[in-house]
């Protein structure tokens, strides 16, 4: 349906006819006389309502001549595979910024539909082992113990698998005081420092470390600078829970860096002895930046005998920067606060290509894609893939989707997971 058609269909209904409720987004079309239609992008037009602040309710949507709640928007049009809609009803006696609200949103929407596009994956994306393994982890202790299994921090970096995890029966705590003296508790993958193990073995708290075995190369690199008297200049971002980690390896020799204007600014004791490490999730660009600036003041200076940057990260990094070649705007699924995913949506806006980071195909907003024709598609290693495969699902409910994957090298790591928790 052309959006000309759609905005009759918008004047046409009055919106103040049926019972007070949220609006309804439409999950399928429902005539009496033909087939039922999918709406797979009913995620995206319930996204944009709730930034607009609006209640919405997901369902079927019965159309037709006697429509018992005004329809505000239904629309058919085609896709790879056969049909796909967008549907909305508002039901009760809505405010006006509630009405303005829906039909802004669902004009919107369909603004972006209709078009034939193409989504190009890069590979690889999602998961990496360290993550793999610290989720298996808490899974397996919540299956054999049951909960409460606690989790000091969150496990990883991203909303979703928490409140997946915390559904099954994982505490997430900030501190140790609030785990109960002699229970289970789980370090997250960005590592802890001494002082966090100090306080769990005076609580006799029964720990199961799921640091990321790189994390883990990179503390005990910490310790060797600084056990041969080295000032250790750490690479990271501060606050961030691995930095935080590393950090207390050696919290007297070690020196937090930044930036680049950090590294020209910096002062140690001796020249002749500093080393430098990077927090695993970082930019390898503007890390080398980072570490170039320090050699140059420093000759001497030393470094771990292979990258902290992780493969994942890299990997991941390497594989963004083809598909934003070719890409009008580039998507990247994963949370705010995870540094690995800021990173790629850094990494594309560098390269000259627009880039947004989404926790997941709620947060699309239509104005990123109504004029794009590629839109490329990554995720962050905390991400997990199913969160990809949906925003692929709601693109292909716009119009015709054709998908390709750039993959750029295939992994096989795999990390054990501790004795503990083996079958």
């Amino acid at each position: 349906m052309s959006f000309t058609a759609a905005q009759s269909i918008l004047a046409a209904n009055d919106p103040h006819r049926a019972a007070a409720g949220a609006v309804l987004v439409a999950d399928d079309l429902l005539w009496p006389s033909r087939s039922a239609v999918p709406c797979p992008a009913a995620v995206l037009l319930e996204g944009e309502l709730r930034r607009r602040g609006v209640r919405t309710a997901r369902g079927h949507l019965h159309v037709g001549t006697a429509d018992r709640v005004p329809v505000a928007l239904r629309a058919v049009f085609p896709v790879t595979g056969g049909e796909a809609g967008l549907g909305l009803a508002i039901p009760g006696h809505p405010s006006p910024e509630v009405t303005a609200a829906v039909y802004s949103a669902g004009a919107a929407w369909l603004a972006a539909a209709g078009r034939t596009r193409k989504v190009l994956l890069a590979a690889p994306r999602s998961f990496c082992a360290g993550v793999e393994r610290a989720i298996e982890i808490v899974a397996r202790l919540l299956d054999q113990r049951g909960g409460p299994i606690y989790v000091r921090k969150e496990i990883v970096h991203n909303r979703h698998v928490v409140d997946d995890l915390r559904a099954r029966g994982a505490v997430f705590v900030e501190e140790l005081s609030e785990v109960p003296r002699e229970a289970t508790v789980v370090f997250s993958a960005h590592g802890v420092s001494p002082a966090v193990r100090a306080e769990a073995k005076r609580r006799r708290l029964n720990v199961i470390d799921a640091t990321c075995p790189l994390v883990t190369k990179v503390h005990t690199e910490a310790r060797r600078f600084a056990g041969h008297g080295h000032t250790v200049l750490l690479i990271g971002h501060a606050g961030h829970e691995e930095v935080e980690g590393t950090l207390g390896e050696a919290p007297e020799r070690t020196i937090l860096v930044e930036s680049v204007e950090d590294a020209r600014r910096v002062r140690v004791p001796d020249p002749s002895r500093v080393s430098y490490l990077t927090q695993t999730t970082l930019s390898v660009d503007e890390t080398a930046a980072v570490v170039a600036a320090l050699r140059s003041r420093f000759p001497a200076l030393r470094g771990p005998a292979s990258d902290d940057i992780c493969y994942a990260t890299t990997n991941r990094q390497d594989a963004l920067k083809v598909v934003a070649e070719e890409a009008d705007v580039l998507l990247v699924v994963g949370s705010a606060n995870s540094s690995n995913s800021v990173r790629l949506v850094e990494m594309a806006r560098r390269q000259g290509t627009p880039a947004h980071l989404i926790e997941d195909a709620r947060h699309l907003r239509p104005e990123w894609v109504t004029g794009a024709s590629v839109i490329g598609l990554t995720a962050g290693a905390s991400a997990p893939p199913r969160l990809v495969d949906a925003v692929v699902s709601a693109l292909g409910g716009l119009g015709p989707l054709t998908v390709e994957e750039r993959e750029i090298t295939r992994e096989t790591v795999h990390f054990t997971l501790p004795v503990a928790v083996r079958s």
